[in-house]
Parts: C-alpha cells; structure tokens; sequence
C-alpha cells in the first residue's frame, strides 16, 4: 500500500502514520531522514545533496524525487510506503507521480487530515501554558506565533494539492478533529474499502483476460457446429424442385376414322 498524509501542522499525520505503518507493515518517507541517510551513505544523489546542504541552500525537487527513487527500490519497501511532509506542492506532486508511473507504481490513496485552524492554535496556547506551569522551557517551534506562520505557508504552498488529488479521485478526507483512536478507525476502515474495490477490480481483469482452452474451444466449436442448420446440395434441391413441380398434361391424339 502506498500512501500520502495531509494536513497542516499540528493535524495528527505524525501519529497516524506511525499507526499506518505497523498495520499495513510499510515503510515511513521522511524527506528529512532519507535525505541524511543518503549523505551518509554517499550515494550520487546524497553527494549532491551534501554540497548544497553544506551552503545552506535548499535541496532541489529533482535531488528529493532522486532520492526517494533510491529508497523505494530497497527491498523493505516492497509492501509500500507512506508518505509524510513530502508533496509539498504541485510540481513535487507532479514529479512524484511521473516517477511512479516509471516503476509502474500507483498511488494508493491521499488521505487529508482536515482540522480546525483556531481549535489548533487553542491546543498550542494551552500546551504552552501547561508547559510554563511546570516550569519547563517553551520549544520554539511550539507557540502560537510560529504555527501562525507555518499555517499561513501550508495554505499558500500545499493545499492546492488537496484540489490536485481530489481531481485524480485520490483523495479521501478525515476529520481529524475526532480523537486519535477515531482518526485512526475512520483511516483504517477507508483503506479496507479501497482494498476490497480493487481486489474486485482485479479479480475481474484476470477474468477478462483469462485465455479460453484449446480442448474447450474446439469442443464449443464442434458443438455449435452440430446445432447449425445442415447445408443443403445443389442435386438434392434439384432433385426437390423435380418433384414439386407439376407433371405435364398427356397429348391427346385423335384417331382417324375408318373408311
């Protein structure tokens, strides 16, 4: 199963991916992860990434699609993948589609974790507060003011994907305001249905394409052959056509009188 998680930050996709990897027995896709473990390895394309990474810049799309080409062929991966921060935007989501069209890959579904954006900046207002209360230190990453502006950016750059997906029927909507054992039902029973849609759809191919034996063939045929009208001869149509027609009148001759 190959899937991508969307939602902006703060919707759940980190725990509901760690949930979808353990049932469905698939590989998690950090771009992050993948992007330093191919530096460490140095592969042609994390060689790329490292010299880029080292100035500060930001790594290509074509490194990032290069490099998740390298991860999805390992042997690990082979009962799917999920994928969590990565598309990002259109052209990434474009990208992404043309390489799996290449392995003759598909995607499976999107599933998008549809939040309230205020109810969010609540949780993260509250958990700051808590966080104060205990006496503990705020993450910087982890107040109102920068989930404002990281909202503002999922907006801008990766919602339109929401309308990518939806017109090529992959898209499937969760709401992820219920509680995460909700979340993680609703997923779950979506994803057994597309399961079972496509077990269906697969039966009927093989169905459709199963070739009709030789020995069955030629059994139907001589069948078919017993049960069709018999051809009828020239002679016997001739010989038909004799019988029906009607016998011509006897000439009649008068005889001469006698003298």
């Amino acid at each position: 199963m190959r899937l991508i998680l969307l939602g902006p930050p703060g919707s759940g996709k980190g725990t509901q991916a760690q949930r979808l990897v353990q049932k469905h027995s698939i590989v998690p896709l950090s771009t992050g992860e993948m992007l330093r473990a191919a530096v460490a390895a140095g592969t042609p394309v994390g060689l790329q990434a490292k010299d880029i990474m080292a100035n500060g810049g930001l790594v290509p799309d074509e490194i990032v699609i290069g490099i998740i080409s390298d991860r999805i062929d390992q042997p690990d991966a082979r009962n799917g993948f999920i994928l969590d921060g990565f598309p990002r935007t259109v052209p990434q989501a474009e990208a992404l589609d043309e390489l799996l069209r290449k392995k003759h890959l598909k995607l499976d579904a999107v599933v998008e974790l549809r939040v309230n954006e205020s109810a969010l900046l609540d949780r993260v207002e509250k958990r700051a507060a808590e966080t104060r209360a205990r006496g503990e230190e705020v993450r910087l990453d982890d107040t109102p003011e920068v989930l404002t502006k990281r909202l503002a950016q999922y907006r801008a750059m990766t919602e339109p994907l929401i309308h990518y997906y939806s017109e090529r029927r992959k898209l499937l909507t969760v709401d992820g305001m219920m509680t995460i054992e909700h979340v993680t039902r609703e997923i779950n029973r979506i994803l057994a249905a597309i399961g079972a849609r496509d077990k269906r759809t697969t039966v009927a191919a093989k169905k459709a394409k199963k070739p009709v034996k030789p020995a069955k063939a030629a059994k139907k045929a001589s069948t078919a052959a017993r049960k069709a009208p018999k051809p009828v001869s020239k002679a016997r149509t001739a010989g038909k056509a004799k019988k029906a027609a009607p016998k011509p009148a006897k000439k009649v001759t008068k005889r001469r009188a006698k003298r």
